[in-house]
């Protein structure tokens, strides 16, 4: 189905959730999560936040960008009694990366109440968290490795902590966490809350439930509720070699306020956020091979809005919680559908609307239909805007912006000036020279971005091609439909 730009922008879907005003909040709370943009719940929080309150163990089985920290963060903070100099809840999570979100999201939740949060993990200096420990956090965010060594220091005491939160289990389970987490949690007081989140449920994860928790209540998502409804999925088919010009004229038509492009690789990373910056757009990658620090330096630029887009491999973006996505471009598709979910889930939180859109050469397009079969919603074909639209797109913002300072500002200054401007030229010439002026117009700079061959054509459910292999195409001299110039291996 070929959607119009104006049925485009026109269509969404919001499923009525409840409230956070009806779960019988504090008061305190309730205005920490109007400050950061929270009005309804999504549905693992519906489920799991009466349950925390009632003090019940909870196995909680939800993807990333489900809305699960705030599932369990909500109880967390209502059970913390400030005027207790002590560590009440420990909160133990499979990355630092993971481990600073979550204490940011926990800090954030409690601010009005001035729950202190405090997050330990590797790769930090240690005498520096034990300063920190001794201002006596409230709630404890940390990786298994660091947290054993803090214990076992004598640092970090157990004795008063009445609630426990494993998140991304089978995460912790695929890194080889398991052992510490079982040291840890026998060192903790029996009569507990443990709260227990995973995506999957391994053999190994069912055993520590039934070890180390009390009769706990399974919550656990729908696979249709993993990309949740606020998420509008569309599909671009397009070659290899003219992705990169379809990304940016998507950019210019759409101008999200924060956007995430995906890509396959590390080196796909750095070419795509350099071509970007090239063309004008205000770009940086995250990937593996970056330090700690320059990660969160990135991080931090993009959540401020210094950073419009962050391009990211699946990995360095795992576990991400940073409000104000919308869009998500897959620049190439993922391999598997639990990544393309984990991708999709950085927008449409928080009950918003959010857009994934995902580049898909001809070869590839099975695997778009397994994706469709796993998340049980269609995606919708989505045409590249011409160069005429895109331009329209920018125009569009401009035109805003004008409007917005002829209602908000004083202008007097300026009238002397324009009323002079209006005698020498027509009006609608002053305002198209403006419009260009201001305008940020398509860039056709040569940018170069590395061929990458598309993944192979699986003969399972991916395709039904009787199993006769596709021919490869020759990769001679072709000329791209949107800048009309020559590509070779090494050009977009």
């Amino acid at each position: 189905m070929m959607l119009s730009f104006g049925e485009f922008f026109s269509r969404r879907s919001l499923k009525k959730l409840v409230k956070f005003e009806e779960l019988h909040l504090s008061a305190s709370t309730l205005k920490s999560l109007k400050r950061i943009g929270f009005e309804e719940t999504t549905p693992i929080q519906e489920q799991t936040i009466p349950l925390g309150l009632a003090g019940r163990d909870i196995i909680g089985q939800a993807q990333t960008g489900t809305g699960k920290t705030a599932a369990f963060g909500i109880p967390l903070i209502e059970k913390v009694n400030t005027k207790k100099k002590h560590i009440q809840c420990l909160v133990i999570a499979p990355t630092r990366e993971l481990a600073i979100q979550v204490s940011e999201e926990l800090h954030k939740i409690g601010y009005d109440k001035h729950v202190h949060v405090l997050a330990v993990f590797g790769g930090q200096d240690i005498s520096r968290q034990i300063r920190a420990l001794k201002k006596m956090p409230s709630i404890i965010v940390g990786t298994p490795g660091r947290l054993l060594d803090h214990i076992n220091r004598g640092t970090i005491k157990l004795s008063n902590i009445h609630t426990v939160v494993l998140d991304e289990a089978d995460e912790m389970l695929n890194m080889g966490f398991i052992d510490d987490i079982e040291a840890i949690l026998e060192k903790i007081p029996e009569k507990r809350q443990t709260l227990l989140f995973s995506a999957t449920m391994p053999e190994k994860i069912r055993q520590i439930a039934i070890k180390f928790m009390h009769n706990p209540e399974t919550v656990k998502t729908k696979s249709r509720e993993m990309t949740v409804p606020q998420i509008e999925q569309y599909f671009v088919k397009v070659d290899e070699r003219e992705k990169f010009d379809a990304l940016t004229r998507l950019l210019d038509y759409q101008s999200p306020d924060l956007a995430i492009v995906f890509g396959r690789t590390k080196r796909r990373v750095d070419e795509l956020s350099e071509a970007l910056s090239i063309r004008g757009y205000t770009a940086e990658g995250i990937h593996g091979d970056l330090s700690q620090a320059k990660r969160l330096s990135v991080l931090r630029k993009f959540k401020e809005g210094s950073i419009d887009v962050l391009v990211a491999t699946d990995v360095a973006a795992r576990g991400l919680d940073i409000s104000g996505v919308t869009h998500v471009y897959n620049f190439d598709i993922p391999q598997d559908p639990e990544s393309y979910v984990h991708r999709i889930g950085r927008t449409g939180r928080a009950g918003k609307t959010g857009m994934a859109i995902t580049f898909v050469v001809p070869r590839e397009m099975g695997y778009l239909r397994v994706v469709e079969e796993t998340t049980k919603k269609r995606m919708k074909r989505m045409q590249v805007p011409s160069l005429a639209e895109a331009i329209e797109g920018q125009q569009r913002i401009i035109i805003d912006k004008i409007i917005n300072t002829i209602e908000e500002n004083d202008l007097t200054l300026y009238r002397k000036a324009a009323e002079q401007l209006l005698q020498e030229q027509d009006s609608i010439s002053i305002v198209s020279a403006a419009l260009k002026l201001l305008t940020k117009e398509p860039d056709n700079t040569p940018v170069k971005i590395s061929y990458e061959v598309p993944l192979p054509v699986k003969r399972d459910k991916m395709t039904k091609s009787g199993g006769k292999k596709e021919p490869q195409k020759r990769r001679g001299r072709r000329v791209n439909k949107f800048t009309g110039r020559s590509n070779n291996k090494a050009k977009s």
